[in-house]
């Protein structure tokens, strides 16, 4: 029979989120690939460093300990074959069981997404991860200087989510940039006991409350939103009508979320909005979900 992904939470990866290229994505950038696969070439028994999604990954990985498969990696990238083999060579380096890749060299590679049934995909090209999200695929956009990741928990992933436009859609936040605060607050309050759609996260959530239970490792999940008391209440009904939980929830009326990140140390933090990426890259891994009227 044919191998197949079927019941596991799999995750799409460029190079450049897992690992630290960015050295070598300046000759990339300069548009001279033949010198780019030169280069990789030359450092093929160089590990090269970890990327701002690295933690995300190893922990992952480590929920399939004990024989079961529960989360599949696949590196997924705009890089040439060649320097794949220095992508795969520094994960087994650092002990990484990533066995799938698909490698592009500079074509786009989100048309892989479906076949590969991933439900998420991390990258640093923009146009790769508007292009998954119009492909109906969880993405985000990962600022490769970023923090690292805590290494506080070991056993532990812990993710914190945006509300509205990851979570849930960017419905609410609509009204918020057409009309306004006080609009936003009484359309919420008005609507406190009516679910807010899906948003391009809602079916990671899922697949994370699906992994809780799993021996050796656990889960932490943190919603942060700019929403404040009375709209918070339609966002945590929504979670409890997707029969969702999340383990905090932060209120912040509009506060930098980035101290409270730095608080949680998250292993990855998605946002739809570019200054709350910003403001959280200077303390954890955080990501742009390039979605909703207030993406950008």
């Amino acid at each position: 029979m044919p191998a197949n992904l079927h019941g596991q939470l799999v995750i799409a990866i460029s190079s450049r989120a897992l690992f630290d290229f960015e050295a070598e994505n300046q000759v990339f950038e300069s548009g001279d690939d033949t010198a780019y696969m030169a280069l990789q070439q030359r450092l093929l028994d160089q590990p090269a460093a970890p990327g701002v999604a690295f933690s995300l990954v190893r922990k992952l990985l480590a929920f399939n300990a004990g024989g079961t498969p529960r989360v599949e990696v696949v590196v997924l990238s705009r890089n040439d074959p060649i320097s794949g083999l220095r992508v795969f060579r520094s994960a087994a380096h650092y002990g990484l069981a990533i066995e799938r890749g698909v490698f592009t060299r500079g074509a786009a590679p989100w048309r892989y997404l479906k076949p590969l049934s991933a439900q998420l995909f991390l990258s640093a090209n923009d146009a790769d991860v508007r292009q998954a999200l119009a492909a109906g695929v969880a993405a985000a956009r990962v600022m490769p200087l970023s923090r690292q990741a805590s290494a506080h928990h070991p056993d532990e992933l812990r993710i914190a989510f945006d509300g509205d436009a990851v979570l849930f859609s960017d419905e609410a936040e609509q009204v918020f940039q057409r009309d306004g605060l006080a609009a936003f607050r009484e359309h919420e309050s008005q609507r406190a006991h009516q679910p807010l759609p899906a948003g391009p996260f809602k079916p990671v959530l899922q697949a994370l409350h699906g992994l809780q239970h799993t021996p050796g490792m656990r889960v932490r999940t943190a919603l942060v939103t700019a929403r404040s008391a009375p709209a918070h209440e339609r966002a945590i009904r929504t979670l409890m009508d997707w029969q969702i939980e999340v383990d905090e929830a932060m209120f912040l009326g509009g506060l930098p979320k980035g101290e409270f990140l730095r608080e949680f140390e998250p292993d990855f933090f998605f946002d739809d909005q570019a200054g709350h990426v910003e403001s959280a890259a200077v303390h954890v891994p955080a990501g742009q979900v390039a979605a909703g009227v207030a993406a950008g």
